[in-house]
């Protein structure tokens, strides 16, 4: 949706700048979408925009989210919703393979780069992290490009050479380093929620759904703050909302301090994205104007739509589950490509679907 309203509909950014932002996202901690909307943020409006884009983009889903948690605390159980997401997801699957079509061709410019589309795909299939899938497969782009202007003695420079091959090694610090990383024990307090979330906002890397392995670990074992109950409910929020799933954090947040709670956590959980934007974004255009780095993130950037594959094939596999599904995703496929209808629209035929699934 994205790169329909930026690139299409609106000429904000070329097709091949939406796909940069969108690598770059990959390589920092924290939710994809809400950073590329940052990103997007930045580019457009400087400081400002990246301010008003980010509060923008996470703003409805943390409204939503409290208001659920609002109604949990006093109910008890989670409103029954199941129905309504039956007929959206398929639609979702759609505009995700839709966007997927699009932007994979400006990606897989050439065969060495759509080799590397498959190899991050079997890496994504065969388990290995995320970060490491879209740092391995820029840095051996990087490097055959490397490679290659040695062998037209065009002389690259020695340090892009070994900036290639410390990236993994970084990378696999990172991942391992955020495993261990854990917040320092303490009775339930409003700073020590913070700091919690802050921790998370700035190790998780990929999907959001990593937060499970997280907040069970920090949350339900070691402080007991919330049950496994609990938690699942939470995830299962951020899960059917609207918005990062990231605003698990906001979900949790309001069960343990009410409104300043879910306030305290949504800022705690998203506010390393905007930092680590801030500093970043500047670098860039820089990064697209040597030859070497370049090569680096177009391998970032087709890594990152492999893993865009496999991620909606697993939710896919979710969200198809009968004959009716499978015709909405095709249907709503088929408008979208030939139509080019907004996708909005085939959000709430969704819902409609699933609300008069509902009624029957």
């Amino acid at each position: 949706m994205m790169e329909e309203e930026t690139v299409r509909r609106r000429h904000w950014l070329s097709r091949e700048k939406f796909l940069d932002l969108l690598g770059a996202a990959n390589l920092i901690p924290g939710p994809t979408s809400t950073e590329t909307a940052i990103y997007i943020g930045y580019q457009q409006g400087g400081w400002l925009g990246l301010l008003v884009a980010g509060v923008c983009f996470i703003l409805p889903a943390a409204v939503i989210v409290t208001v659920l948690a609002w109604a949990y605390v006093r109910v008890g159980s989670l409103p029954q919703v199941a129905d309504l997401f039956y007929g959206i997801k398929p639609v979702v699957i759609a505009i995700i393979l839709q966007a997927l079509w699009g932007l994979g061709r400006g990606a897989a410019k050439t065969r060495l780069l759509a080799v590397a589309g498959l190899v991050a795909f079997g890496a994504s299939v065969m388990g290995v992290s995320p970060l490491l899938v879209i740092f391995g497969v820029g840095s051996i782009v990087g490097l055959i490009r490397w490679l290659d202007q040695k062998r037209h003695q065009k002389q690259p420079s020695i340090l892009s050479f070994c900036l290639l091959l410390v990236a993994p090694a970084l990378a696999f610090g990172v991942q391992v380093g955020g495993e261990y990383l854990e917040p320092p024990s303490s009775s339930f307090g409003l700073l020590s929620l913070f700091l919690i979330f802050l921790k998370v906002g700035s190790i998780v890397f990929g999907s959001g759904y990593i937060l499970l392995a997280f907040l069970q670990a920090d949350l339900v074992t070691r402080l007991h703050w919330i049950t496994n109950s609990q938690l699942l409910d939470a995830i299962a929020v951020g899960q059917v909302t609207p918005g990062p799933v990231f605003t698990t954090a906001t979900f949790i947040g309001y069960l343990l301090g009410g409104p300043a709670g879910a306030l305290i956590a949504t800022v705690g959980i998203f506010l390393p994205g905007f930092i680590l934007v801030a500093i970043s974004g500047p670098l860039i255009p820089r990064i697209r104007k040597s030859p070497i780095a370049s090569a680096f993130l177009d391998g970032v950037v087709v890594a990152s739509l492999a893993l865009m594959v496999y991620v909606t094939y697993q939710l896919g596999v979710a969200a198809l589950v009968d004959f009716v599904t499978v015709g909405l995703t095709l249907v709503s496929l088929v408008v979208l490509i030939r139509f080019r209808v907004n996708s909005a629209w085939l959000v709430v035929l969704g819902a409609a679907v699933g609300l008069l699934k509902f009624l029957l």
